[in-house]
């Protein structure tokens, strides 16, 4: 999904009308959190992932 000028413009726009130019430094910090929480917690778990090892049945 690859968004152009255009269509970053547009959602810029929109978000400043539902908004308001106060809430969105706001807004735009807790989504880089939020990603930011979501990296690291796929980080973990895919290192638990590969650090798994099942016992073997005898």
């Amino acid at each position: 999904m690859n968004l152009g000028f255009g269509e970053i413009a547009l959602i810029v726009f929109v978000a400043l009308l539902l908004f308001g130019p106060k809430k969105l430094p706001e807004l735009g910090k807790a989504a880089g959190k939020t990603l930011k929480e979501f990296k690291h917690a796929t980080r973990d778990i895919i290192e638990d992932d590969e650090d798994y090892q099942p016992k073997k049945l005898k």
